[in-house]
């Protein structure tokens, strides 16, 4: 009897990717922990934006991937790469401005990219991966070799003229693509409501596509919604829209320090107190017996000496020599 047929298999093939992905958001929430940590000691070079807050979109999409379908980033992107299997090391090395970076310390936060792990590149400008993870499922459909695309986007795409160009030709063609809206209800100081109007999701109806909603915070929920897309999408069943409401913790960057001009102290600690996906999961973990609490702890403590390992060791990383500041630059 195999994995397929032996149910006992499959419950314990289901609790290793459950604790994998609980493990992978923990990843996440501390690695930007030390991003922070770095900024506010005058250590790191720019700014950042951190994903706290929306972990179990990263986690739950790209947990229904595989490893060499291809996934496109924002400016908040650190947990989209972490969630396709980034190393920790190699992306503060680039926070970092070091030479054994990403980019070999010349992107930066915003610029992250590992094709070894089909990430296709984080992007500075508001839907700007959204031409690049398209024409990568172009490219899958012709090639044949089975590959999804996910670009990930944030509610402020919805105002760039190029998505919807690019959703356009994805129905037209029948592309492999999965556009993951990440709506975190701000778009930098403003509430998406105000300037974003009518229903999102009819958006990406009007063209066709297959489009879903899902609680971002959830990340059992979100990642079922993502594997019928993949599904859909591996099948040849063409492109989706998955819309993930989610709520970023901190400020638009890690400067934005008085945010009570634009959301209240309340709001934030509401969600904190009660929509925190990290928490969720592990709640849920521990309701279903999966895990205890001493476990989870062990796992939080695993994760946080990892994480300051690869900062410690990205900090004492060379940086590039002066020779090399015009190669591999592009305009």
């Amino acid at each position: 009897m195999n994995a397929l047929t032996n149910p006992a298999a499959r419950a314990s093939e289901s609790a290793a990717l459950w604790l994998s992905m609980y493990r992978r958001m923990q990843t996440i929430r501390l690695f930007e922990e030390q991003v922070n940590d770095l900024y506010t000691r005058a250590l790191m070079p720019g700014l950042a934006h951190l994903y706290v807050g929306e972990e179990a979109v990263a986690v739950g999409i790209c947990s229904a991937l595989r490893e060499d379908d291809y996934i496109t980033s924002t400016h908040r992107g650190h947990g989209h790469c972490l969630a396709k299997g980034a190393s920790p090391e190699r992306m503060f090395a680039e926070l970092l401005g070091k030479e054994n970076g990403y980019c070999k310390g010349k992107g930066g936060s915003m610029h992250i990219a590992d094709p070894e792990t089909g990430n296709l590149g984080a992007n500075a400008i508001v839907a700007g991966s959204a031409g690049i993870a398209t024409g990568a499922a172009f490219s899958a459909k012709h090639l044949k070799n089975g590959r999804v695309s996910v670009c990930f986007i944030g509610e402020g795409a919805l105002g760039q003229g190029v998505l919807y160009e690019v959703m356009n030709l994805a129905m037209l063609w029948k592309l492999p693509v999965i556009y993951a809206c990440e709506n975190n209800l701000y778009t930098e100081y403003t509430h998406f409501s105000e300037v974003t109007a009518g229903d999102i999701l009819a958006r990406a109806s009007s063209f066709g596509l297959h489009a879903e909603e899902v609680d971002g915070q959830d990340v059992r929920a979100v990642y079922s919604a993502a594997a019928n897309v993949v599904g859909r999408a591996r099948r040849g069943d063409g492109a989706s829209f998955l819309l993930c409401n989610t709520y970023r913790y901190s400020g638009h960057h890690v400067g934005d320090l008085n945010r009570e001009f634009y959301r209240s102290k309340t709001e934030e600690q509401h969600w904190k107190a009660n929509r925190d996906p990290v928490l969720l999961f592990a709640q849920w973990l521990k309701d279903q017996n999966l895990v205890n609490e001493q476990t989870l702890h062990q796992i939080e403590q695993e994760v946080r000496t990892e994480m300051q390992a690869a900062a410690d060791s990205a900090k004492g990383a060379p940086y590039p020599e002066p020779s090399e500041v015009n190669q591999d630059v592009y305009a």
